[in-house]
C-alpha cells in the first residue's frame, strides 16, 4: 500500500492523525520531569563499617580485610574500592553492569552477614546501601538569626526547616552543615575519681543503668490491665546533679561530688561561613526521580514561606545546582527554535515560495512532538542533558526527508503538473531514497542505545530519543508532506530557471567521471590526510564545563584542630575575595558534599578539611572557569602548610593515577618518583599523593607481666581511655528525654586533663584487686600512624590525584606512560587505571562497536531496500569523506577529540550516507527507466539531486550552528565540540560526495557487470550442450545472479510504503 497516495487521497484522516499525535506529543512534554542527567540505576554498593576511636591501622587487620575478603567471593565483581579512616571504614563495590542492582545488593549484604561474627563486638552494624546517583545536594543554603544561638539555629534546622522542607515534593533529604549538637557534660575531676578510686567507665556505666525508662511487666487492678514502666530518667541537668550512684563496693555518691554538670552543647566538629561570618548550613537533596528545577522551585517557595513567617531569618543561597539545570534547558529549547528556524530560511532561500517553505516547515513540530510520545509513554525518559543532546542534534535531519519531498515535488510542478499529480508522482519517484535514507540514520543511531560500560547507560537515552524523532520525521515525510503540498502549493508553470553554481558543478562532476582515477587517488590521499590529523588533536573524555561555580579544598597536616583549619580558610577566602570573578564564598569545615563527584569513594569528614564553594560572575562576564581556576591556584599557591585543590572534580577536571600494590615502602617510593615526574608536565594544577598522611598519636603500651599480676586487661584500659576523653558510644550514653528529641549525656575528664598526659597516667583502671593507675601497668608515648589508608582490589594503594586545568586527559594518561619512573617500576606494584581513564578505555571501546555496527547496519538496509549487493558498497565509500572536515574543524576550533566529538561523527556517518544514496538511487533509475547510459544517468542525478543535496546539508548545518556558537548563553562545552565536528564534516562529505561517488560508482558498476558476464559465460556450457542435442535449456541461475549484483533492476517505492 502506498501511504503516500492514501494519504492525498484521504487528506482528512491523515491531517486529524498529525494533530491528535502533535496533541499526545503535548501531553508528554508537559509531563516529563527536567534534570540534569538521567537517572541511573549502577551496580554500585557502599558499605559503612563504624567503630569509633579505632585508628586506620586498627581497622584495616580486623574489619576492612575480613570484609573485602567476603565480598570478593561474590559474581560480577569488577573493583573494590577501600577508603581508611579514623574509627570507620568506607567500602565502595563496583560490579559489572551486566548484574541487576538489588541482587547486587543483597549479595552484598550476604557476604557482609558471614563475616559479622569475626568482626569486633563493639563495631556498629555496617550500613549497606546503593550508590544513589540523584543523591547529590542541588542546593545549599545558610541560615543565620540575631535572636538565636548557634544551639538554638541548628535545632531550628534539624526541625522545623527538615519537616517543612521534606514536605516539598521531590525533596530526599536534607542535611545540616556546622553548627552544634546540645549535650549534657559530665566533667570528671580527676583527682576526686582518683581519691575514691571509681573509674570514668564505671560512673557512666552507672549512669546509664540509672537515667533509664524501661517495660516492668503488667498488672490486672480492677476490670482491666495496666502496663508497669520503671520511670527513672530526670527532665533537666539541674535534678542530674543530685542524683546518687551506687558504686561497685557499697558506696554511693552524689554525682556533683565528683563531677561538673553543665546543659550545654558537643565539642564542634564542623563549622559554616557565609562570606567569613560563622553561619549553620544545610543541604537539599532531590529523590530519585524527581526534577531540579520542580525541587529547586519547591523548597525556594518553602524557604519563602519561613522567611515571612520569621523575618529574623537571613536564609541564603549558598550552592545552586538547579539554575544551571534551568539555564541549560531553556537555552537548549532557545537554540532548538532557532535551529528550526535557520533550517526554514534556508529552504525558504532556495525555493522562494512561502507556501513550500510552511509546508517542509511544518515537518519540524510534528516529528518531534511524536517522538515525545516514545519517549515519556513507552521508555519513560526525562528531558535531559542526553535527551536534548539529541533533539537538538536532530533538529536539522528531522526537516530534511520533508525537503527532498517538497523540493522533487516542485521540480514536478515546474514541467507544468498540477499541484495533485506532482505530489502523487514525486512521492512516488522519491519514496525509496528517503526510507533507505531514514533507515539508514536509525541504523547508525541506535546502536548507541546498547553500548556497554556507564557510558552506554547513559547514551541509552540518546540512542532511543534520535531514532524516534528520526522515524517520526520519515512518517511526516510521507504522508503530511505530500498531502499539503498536493492541497497547499500553487500551480507552478514557469520553467526552472538553473543556478549558476549547478552548470559548474557539472562540468566538474563531469571531469571527475572522465578522469576517475585520478578522483579515486585524490579521495583516497584525502582519507589518509584525515587519518593522520588524529595524533594532532588533543584527546580527551568530556570537555570540563563553564558553569558559574568552583571549589576550593584545603587539607591541613593530620592532626590539625578545628580552629587552625578555619584560621586557614579565612586566610584563603580573604585571597580569593580579591579577585574580580568571585561574587560570594561559601566555607565548610569537616562535613558538606555540595559540589562532591557521586562516582568518586567517599571519605570521612574531618576537621582538617575545608571546602571553599565559590559562586563566579555570570558566563560573559569573565573569562571560561579553567582560566579563573588558574588565577585561584596562582592567589592560593604560597599558603603555607596546606593542600589545595581547585575545581567541582567532575569529568574532565582532574586524573587520577593509582599504584597498587603489597610492599609498603617499594609503594610509597614508587609514588614519590612519579608524583616528580608529573610535575614536570607543563599546564596541570596541584597534584596531590596520600602517601605521606602521618598523622601523630598517644600510644598506650601495656607491660603484661605486672597487667596480669594486678588482673588489668587490655580491654578495660581501652574501655576507660575511651570513656575518660570521649565518652562512651553514642548507643551506650545515657539519655535526657525532652518534648521532641533526647539529649545525650556524656561522661568524660574535663577538658584540661585532657591537655596533660601525667593524668592521663594517673587515671584509675579497673582490676581483679581493686583500681590501679593506668601508668602503673603501661607506658605512654607519642607515636604516629597512617591518618587514612586507600585499599584497591584487596591491596593498599596510593592515589595521585591531579588537576587538569584544562589540559586533555588523553595527552596527559600518554605521557605518563612514558615517565622512567612509571615504566621501571620495582615488582610487585603497578599502576591501576581507575575514574575518568578507566571510563575513557571503555567508551572508545564501545565507540568504535557502535560505529562498526552502525556501518555494517546500514549496509544491510541498503542490502536489503536496492535488493543489490555492490552499489550498497558505493554509498559507504562516502564514509571516509567525512572525517577529514570534522578533524579539520576539531583542529580549528582546538577543540578536544572527546565523547562529544565520536557522537559527531557517529551522525555524520547517517548523513554521509544521506546524500549518497540519493544520487545512486536517482542514477539506478534513470538507467533502467529512462534507458540512458551510464554517463548519462550519472549526470542526470547529479543534475535532479544536488539542489536537495545542498538544501539538507545547508539546513543540517544551520540547525546545528547556534550550537556550535553557543549561541542563547547556555554552556557550550559538551555540544559545541560535537555541532563542529559535524558541519566540519558535513562541508567535506558533501561537496566531495557529489564529485568522487558518481566516479566510484562507475568502478563498482564495472565489477558487477564483470560479475554478471561472468556468470552469463558459467551458464553458458550447459546450453551449448544442450544445444548440441537439440534442447535449449537456458540456465535459471542467471538472472538471480544479475538481479543481486547488476545495476539494472526497476526501482519502485510502491511495495515499500
Amino acid at each position: 500500500m502506498n501511504v503516500s497516495a492514501w494519504s492525498i487521497r484521504n487528506p482528512v484522516a491523515a491531517a486529524m492523525l498529525f494533530v491528535l499525535l502533535s496533541l499526545a506529543g503535548l501531553a508528554a512534554f508537559q509531563a516529563m520531569k527536567v534534570q540534569n542527567l538521567p537517572d541511573m540505576d549502577l551496580p554500585t554498593i557502599n558499605v559503612t563499617a563504624v567503630l569509633p576511636g579505632a585508628t586506620p591501622g586498627q581497622l584495616e587487620n580486623e574489619v576492612a580485610r575480613k570484609l573485602e575478603n567476603s565480598v570478593a567471593t561474590v559474581q560480577g565483581l569488577k573493583h573494590i574500592y577501600t577508603t581508611i579512616g579514623d574509627g570507620s571504614v568506607l567500602m565502595m563495590v563496583e560490579f559489572r553492569l551486566e548484574k541487576p542492582p538489588q541482587e547486587a545488593l543483597d549479595d552484598v549484604r550476604s557476604a557482609v552477614a558471614r563475616v559479622r561474627g569475626d568482626l569486633p563486638g563493639d563495631l556498629r552494624d555496617p550500613i549497606i546501601n546503593k550508590l544513589d546517583f540523584a543523591s547529590q545536594p542541588v542546593l545549599a543554603f545558610t541560615i543565620a538569626s540575631p535572636r538565636l544561638n548557634d544551639e538554638a539555629l541548628s535545632w531550628f534546622v534539624d526541625n522545623d526547616i527538615t519537616k517543612k522542607l521534606l514536605a516539598v515534593r521531590g525533596v530526599g533529604a536534607v542535611a545540616r552543615v556546622g553548627g552544634v549538637n546540645r549535650e549534657v557534660r559530665v566533667a570528671l575531676d580527676p583527682a576526686r575519681m582518683q581519691a575514691l578510686d571509681i573509674t570514668a567507665a564505671e560512673v557512666s556505666r552507672q549512669l546509664r543503668q540509672v537515667q533509664t525508662e524501661s517495660a516492668g511487666g503488667r498488672m490486672n487492678l480492677g476490670a482491666g490491665e495496666q502496663p508497669v514502666r520503671t520511670l527513672a530518667t530526670v527532665s533537666s541537668a539541674d535534678e542530674l546533679r543530685t542524683l546518687r550512684l551506687a558504686l561497685t563496693d557499697g558506696r554511693s555518691i552524689q554525682l556533683d561530688q565528683i563531677a561538673t554538670i553543665e546543659d550545654t552543647t558537643a565539642e564542634p566538629r564542623s563549622a559554616a561561613f557565609l562570606n567569613g561570618k560563622p553561619v549553620v548550613g544545610f543541604e537539599v537533596t532531590r529523590s530519585r526521580g524527581a526534577s531540579e528545577i520542580e525541587v529547586g522551585a519547591g523548597v525556594r517557595q518553602a524557604l519563602q514561606t519561613m522567611r515571612e513567617a520569621r523575618p529574623d531569618l537571613a536564609i541564603t543561597e549558598a550552592f545552586d545546582f538547579v539554575t544551571p539545570v534551568q539555564d541549560e534547558y531553556e537555552n537548549s529549547l532557545r537554540m532548538l527554535l532557532e535551529g528550526a528556524l535557520l533550517a526554514v530560511l534556508v529552504v525558504w532561500l532556495f525555493l522562494r515560495d512561502i507556501r513550500a517553505t510552511l509546508v517542509s516547515a511544518v515537518a519540524l513540530p510534528t516529528s518531534m512532538l511524536p517522538a515525545l510520545i516514545g519517549m515519556h509513554w513507552i521508555f519513560g525518559f526525562s528531558i535531559n542533558g542526553v535527551t536534548l543532546l539529541a533533539m537538538s542534534l536532530v533538529i536539522g535531519i528531522l526537516v530534511d526527508d520533508a525537503i527532498v519531498e517538497v523540493e522533487n515535488i516542485v521540480r514536478h510542478l515546474h514541467m507544468g503538473k498540477t499541484p495533485y499529480e506532482a505530489a502523487m508522482e514525486a512521492a512516488d519517484e522519491i519514496g525509496l531514497a528517503v526510507i533507505a535514507t531514514t533507515f539508514t540514520l536509525i541504523a547508525v543511531f541506535l546502536p548507541t542505545a546498547f553500548m556497554s560500560g556507564i557510558a552506554g547507560k547513559f547514551f541509552k537515552q540518546f540512542g532511543w530519543t534520535a531514532s524516534l524523532a528520526v522515524f517520526a520525521s520519515l512518517v511526516v515525510a510521507r504522508m503530511l508532506t505530500p498531502m499539503m503540498a498536493a492541497y497547499l502549493i500553487k500551480p507552478m508553470h514557469d520553467p526552472v530557471r538553473e543556478p549558476r553554481w549547478l552548470t559548474i558543478y557539472q562540468r566538474w562532476a563531469a571531469w571527475c567521471v572522465r578522469h576517475r582515477l585520478l578522483t579515486v587517488i585524490g579521495s583516497g590521499l584525502f582519507f589518509i590526510g584525515s587519518i593522520a590529523l588524529i595524533p594532532l588533536l588533543p584527546q580527551g573524555f568530556i570537555p570540563p564545563d563553564d558553569i558559574s561555580q568552583t571549589q576550593v579544598y584545603l587539607e591541613l597536616t593530620p592532626g590539625a584542630t578545628l580552629n587552625e583549619t578555619q584560621a586557614v580558610a579565612e586566610q584563603a577566602r580573604q585571597r580569593l575575595v580579591a579577585l574580580p570573578q568571585v561574587k560570594s564564598i561559601y566555607t565548610t569545615i569537616g562535613g558538606g558534599s555540595a559540589g562532591a563527584d557521586p562516582f568518586a569513594p567517599a571519605g570521612n569528614a574531618e576537621v582538617r578539611k575545608a571546602t571553599l564553594t565559590i559562586q563566579l560572575s555570570p558566563r560573559g562576564e569573565r573569562p571560561r572557569k579553567q582560566e579563573v581556576e588558574k588565577t585561584i591556584r596562582a592567589a592560593l599557591a604560597d599558603l603555607p602548610g596546606v593542600r589545595i585543590k581547585v575545581g567541582l572534580g567532575a569529568s574532565g577536571e582532574k586524573y587520577i593515577l593509582v599504584l597498587q600494590g603489597d610492599d609498603t615502602q617499594a609503594l610509597l617510593s614508587s609514588a614519590r618518583a612519579v608524583e616528580r615526574d608529573l610535575r614536570q608536565i607543563p599546564g596541570l594544577g596541584s597534584i596531590t599523593s596520600t602517601a605521606s598522611l602521618i598523622r601523630p598519636e598517644i600510644a598506650v603500651r601495656p607491660d603484661f607481666a605486672r597487667a596480669a599480676d594486678l588482673g588489668v586487661t587490655s580491654s578495660a584500659m581501652a574501655d576507660t581511655l575511651r570513656v575518660a576523653t570521649l565518652g562512651d558510644y553514642d548507643a551506650q550514653l545515657p539519655k535526657l528525654n525532652l518534648s521532641q528529641r533526647q539529649i545525650p549525656i556524656v561522661v568524660r575528664l574535663d577538658d584540661k586533663a585532657r591537655n596533660d598526659l601525667d593524668a592521663l597516667s594517673r587515671l584509675p583502671v579497673p582490676g581483679a584487686k581493686g583500681p590501679v593507675p593506668l601508668g602503673q601497668v603501661a607506658t605512654i608515648s607519642y607515636s604516629g600512624g597512617p591518618a587514612i589508608i586507600n585499599r584497591y582490589d584487596r591491596s593498599r594503594n596510593v592515589n595521585l590525584e591531579i588537576e587538569l586545568s584544562g589540559v586533555p586527559l588523553g595527552d596527559v594518561v600518554a605521557a605518563t606512560k612514558e615517565f622512567p619512573s612509571v615504566k621501571n617500576l620495582p615488582p610487585g606494584v603497578r599502576v591501576v587505571e581507575v575514574g575518568d581513564a578507566e571510563v575513557m578505555g571503555e567508551l572508545f571501546a564501545s565507540f568504535g562497536l557502535a560505529m562498526l555496527t552502525g556501518v555494517l547496519c546500514i549496509y544491510i538496509v541498503l542490502v536489503l531496500l536496492f535488493k543489490q549487493l555492490l552499489h550498497p558498497v558505493t554509498i559507504l565509500a562516502a564514509l571516509p569523506l567525512a572525517l577529514g572536515g570534522a578533524f579539520v574543524g576539531l583542529l580549528l576550533t582546538n577543540k578536544s577529540f572527546s565523547m562529544p566529538s565520536l557522537i559527531g561523527l557517529i551522525m555524520l556517518m547517517g548523513i554521509a550516507t544521506k546524500n549518497s544514496i540519493l544520487l545512486v538511487e536517482y542514477a539506478i533509475v534513470a538507467r533502467r527507466e529512462r534507458g540512458l547510459s551510464r554517463f548519462d544517468a550519472l549526470m542526470d542525478a547529479g543534475h535532479k539531486r544536488a539542489r536537495p543535496i545542498i538544501m539538507t546539508t545547508l539546513a543540517m548545518g544551520a540547525g546545528m550552528l547556534p550550537i556550535a556558537a553557543g549561541w542563547g548563553g547556555a554552556d557550550e562545552s559538551f555540544r559545541s565540540p560535537m555541532a563542529i565536528a559535524v558541519i566540519g564534516g558535513l562541508i567535506t562529505s558533501t561537496l566531495l560526495s557529489l564529485l568522487v561517488v558518481p566516479a566510484f560508482f562507475t568502478y563498482v558498476d564495472d565489477v558487477a557487470q564483470w560479475f554478471a558476464r561472468w556468470r552469463r559465460r558459467s551458464a553458458a556450457t550447459p546450453i551449448q550442450r544442450s544445444e548440441a542435442d537439440g534442447r535449449d535449456r537456458p540456465s535459471p541461475t542467471a538472472p538471480t545472479a544479475e538481479k543481486a549484483l547488476g545495476v539494472l533492476q526497476p526501482l519502485s517505492a510502491d511495495t515499500l510504503d
